[in-house]
């Protein structure tokens, strides 16, 4: 009896979200639409409950309007265009986001961080607004993909201040760009070759302001079902006093391992 080949193995995808230790609701929110290769995560801020409507607001319009978008295109599909959709949701999430913050006085200045992941064959487009990020653990390596539109990352750059001193910095939490604060926020998109045994994480700041990326790479690194490690990190954060939401996406790429924990990369 002649045997068939096997289907060829789907990525694998995960997400987790915590309150955290302190703060007494979760403003982050999260979705993954695996049948459509797609992650959103946004880490809202404002007054009262208003975080959680912005980011709530974000992960739908985004998670739905460009769900819909992958499902209908082709497989063929260019880059350049899913970033043009991405964008393209992006904007109207916060122009809704934004119209909702001037109606309404409860839900004034409200706002939210957003990353955004697509997944296409062997092509991960990765948008971003905000101090939500992206990692990639590829062969032992944690390597971040996204850049921060914060304060302090502003003050890393021009080197007022040190890697090892941003931990203590009054800038923390503070961002140059958000999601729906103003009519408009350019999106940052990049687009990443994936390669057998890559972990993808997006993440909010709960997540990295609490842990050091060799523990995050050894976390990730770790045997285990992908639950299991993403159950990790968010213990692991909590552990060291979880100061606030946590919450992540985790997407395994088939046909490989990535299991040494040596090199870290920034």
């Amino acid at each position: 009896m002649k045997k068939t080949a096997s289907a060829q193995a789907l990525p694998v995808w995960c997400m987790l979200t915590d309150q955290g230790r302190v703060r007494e609701n979760n403003e982050d929110a999260l979705t993954v639409d695996a049948a459509h290769g797609l992650a959103v995560l946004a880490d809202g801020m404002g007054g009262y409950n208003a975080g959680e409507v912005a980011s709530a607001m974000a992960v739908e319009i985004v998670g739905s309007e460009l769900g819909q978008w992958l499902g209908q295109a082709s497989d063929a599909v260019a880059p350049e265009e899913i970033a043009r959709a991405m964008e393209s949701c992006v904007a109207r999430a916060n122009l809704a986001i934004f119209q909702a913050s001037c109606a309404h006085a409860a839900q004034a200045g409200m706002g939210t961080t957003l990353v955004v992941a697509a997944l296409r064959r062997r092509t991960l487009l990765i948008g971003h607004i905000g101090d939500s990020r992206a990692y990639r653990l590829r062969h032992g390596a944690l390597t971040q993909l996204t850049h921060d539109h914060s304060l302090l990352q502003d003050e890393i750059d021009l080197g007022l201040i040190s890697e090892e001193d941003a931990e203590f910095s009054a800038s923390r939490g503070l961002l140059t760009r958000a999601l729906g604060v103003e009519e408009a926020a350019p999106l940052d998109v990049q687009t990443q070759d994936v390669a057998p045994g890559d972990l993808y994480l997006l993440c909010s700041d709960g997540l990295t302001d609490m842990l050091k990326p060799s523990e995050m790479a050894a976390a990730l690194a770790a045997r285990g079902s992908l639950p299991s490690r993403a159950q990790r990190l968010v213990d692991m954060a909590n552990a060291k006093g979880g100061r606030d939401n946590v919450s992540l996406v985790l997407c395994q790429i088939p046909g490989g391992a990535s299991r040494n924990q040596k090199t870290v990369k920034k």
